[in-house]
């Protein structure tokens, strides 16, 4: 084989860059230009312009191979005349998308929808807003069976085939342009959870709850997949060691579990130290004894979810009107209950708090649709599973600072408060008319004037300004897999919908945004807003069973139910870097 030589062609104002190889003579050489300029080659015209090449017009005749072209600094030059008459060919060539490979047509089209295989919308709409979650698939992609630590083996068999089951769905949705049939997922759901294969009284296959759908196979996972191994894979390298995990033991509460720290308070006990302000101080020293003997009972528990509680309150009792998700989930985190005093040596009423002690890097939000309602009056049932339809706002972002204990809004309010002090600098900047081209071409200037001992004052300064900043206590992780600087914000990536007034029937649907990755690159001001916010419009999914269609993000915050559109059920977020 020749050797090929690294040379430049210039033609008017544009200099061509090709590989010269003196084997293919110069009919080779004049048939490239050809194709890439459009010049004939009758009318071509070529020149050297690095010396050691032929001398005048090269010849038709001229022998290539006889130049010593490896002793010439490359890369060559060369020098065209004559006008372009014929049509360039294309660099790329053109595909048809019937042409392409089915997982290479995948990539071009739409993503592909899931096939409604009897009441089975609940099982699409989730599998298509989990698909979308690295760290799952990757820590699917690695589980192994005989690596289980729980469960029988009956049972890890069942729970193996839906995981695996799962996974082969996600696989063929990527590789599929069109809508697929999710036969083994749905035959292994019914395998391992059994309430999910009632019927009717035709026969026809009963919806299911979509909630219950995905609180079932995050328990499977949750009890299969463990160990080391899987747990590196799932986070892809990132920090996720026993301060990160702070309890997970397995990828499930790795990736969605919340850590929370409950403290119950006896109120009666409160409520007499209040009396006892303006009683006798006999009573006011009891209390005080009381107190002291009975402190607030703090534990921790594992949670997969958060609830969005819409009735208002989390006793049934409460009368609070619920418009926002963050309202509900507040509401959801306190409550009232009867319990067992040992000061008071009989049951009273105590106050529920929660608060997040872990944050995960994926974080799932339940709205409260569906409640069942007693009916004492009927002969018929015991009670009934009722729908609430009124309309509970949300945005793309969640902010989780309140929600959170004061160990880790601690740590959070480092990056919060760094974030605030940088947005008041870039708004200052801007009210002075400081901005970012001006500060480029003011730093491009410094730059070309420069000198070695400018370097050296400005590198005095830096490390006189590092010396007297002050020093910030190092913070420890709030969770695994977050980003350093993380501010305890959480982007809305994806949402499962209910449509109809049955809480047992209706139709699920699945929302989940598309890849905005190279929108997100460009400059802010040039990404389209929704009207009167500073809210991204970005592009998101919706997934029909097998019909998908695009939407965008003012749809999404749509779905906030009153009425018999479709309304939230399931929002999925992630971690906001």
């Amino acid at each position: 084989m020749s050797a090929k030589y690294p040379t430049i062609v210039k033609w008017g104002k544009e200099s061509i860059e090709i590989q010269l190889d003196p084997s293919t003579g110069v009919s080779g050489l004049k048939s490239e230009l050809q194709a890439r300029t459009g010049v004939p080659m009758e009318r071509m015209k070529i020149m050297p312009k690095s010396k050691g090449l032929w001398k005048g017009v090269l010849k038709d005749t001229a022998d290539l191979s006889s130049l010593k072209l490896s002793a010439i600094k490359p890369p060559i030059q060369i020098l065209m005349m004559g006008s372009a008459t014929l049509p360039v060919e294309p660099v790329k060539k053109t595909v048809f998308l019937e042409d392409l490979a089915p997982e290479e047509a995948a990539k071009m089209v739409e993503p592909s929808g899931l096939i409604n295989l009897g009441n089975t919308c609940y099982l699409n709409s989730v599998a298509q807003c989990l698909r979308v979650i690295p760290h799952l698939r990757d820590g699917l992609k690695n589980y192994s069976p005989s690596a289980s630590s729980g469960g029988n083996q009956q049972q890890t068999q069942v729970h193996a085939l839906l995981l695996k089951s799962l996974l082969s769905t996600f696989d063929t949705l990527d590789r599929s342009p069109a809508a697929i049939s999710p036969n083994n997922l749905v035959m292994s759901t019914k395998m391992a959870f059994p309430q999910m294969a009632q019927t009717g009284p035709q026969g026809q296959p009963m919806q299911q709850d979509a909630e219950e759908f995905y609180s079932s196979i995050m328990g499977a996972a949750a009890t299969e997949m463990r160990g080391d191994n899987v747990m590196r894979a799932a986070f892809h390298g990132e920090k996720c060691g026993a301060e990160e995990l702070n309890g997970a033991t397995n990828v499930i509460d790795a990736v969605f579990g919340l850590k929370m720290e409950e403290t119950l308070t006896c109120d009666e006990l409160s409520t007499a130290a209040t009396a006892g302000d303006g009683g006798d101080k006999d009573a006011m020293d009891t209390t005080e004894s009381n107190a002291l003997v009975e402190p607030p009972v703090t534990t921790y528990d594992l949670h997969r979810k958060l609830v969005c509680n819409i009735q208002g309150g989390s006793d049934a009792s409460s009368q609070v009107n619920i418009t926002h998700l963050a309202e509900g989930i507040q509401l959801s985190l306190t409550g009232k209950l009867e319990k067992y005093s040992d000061a008071l040596g009989r049951n009273a009423q105590w106050t529920r708090s929660q608060k997040i002690a872990r944050l995960p890097p994926y974080m799932v939000v339940q709205f409260g649709r569906f409640y069942w309602k007693a009916t004492p009056d009927s002969q018929d049932h015991a009670g009934v599973k009722c729908k609430v339809m009124k309309p509970v706002s949300f945005q793309g972002v969640l902010d989780t600072y309140e929600f959170c204990s004061d160990k880790v809004k601690k740590v959070l309010k480092v990056s919060r408060d760094k974030a605030a002090a940088e947005e008041e600098d870039r708004v200052a900047k801007k009210l002075r008319g400081e901005d970012d081209d001006d500060k480029k071409e003011g730093a491009a200037a410094m730059e070309a004037e420069t000198t070695g001992d400018d370097e050296e004052d400005a590198a005095l300064q830096a490390a006189l300004a590092m010396s007297i900043a002050p020093e910030t206590e190092p913070q420890g992780p709030v969770g695994p897999g977050l980003p350093a600087d993380f501010q305890g914000l959480y982007e809305l990536f994806a949402v499962v919908t209910h449509k109809g007034r049955d809480a047992d029937g209706g139709h699920y649907m699945g929302w989940v945004k598309a890849d905005n990755s190279d929108s997100r690159k460009a400059d802010d001001k040039k990404r389209e807003k929704i009207a009167d916010t500073d809210e991204d419009n970005d592009d998101w999914f919706v997934f029909d069973d097998d019909e998908v269609s695009p939407c965008k993000t003012e749809d999404i915050l749509k779905l906030k139910g009153g009425g018999d559109w479709h309304m939230s059920y399931l929002n999925f977020y992630r971690a906001k870097k």
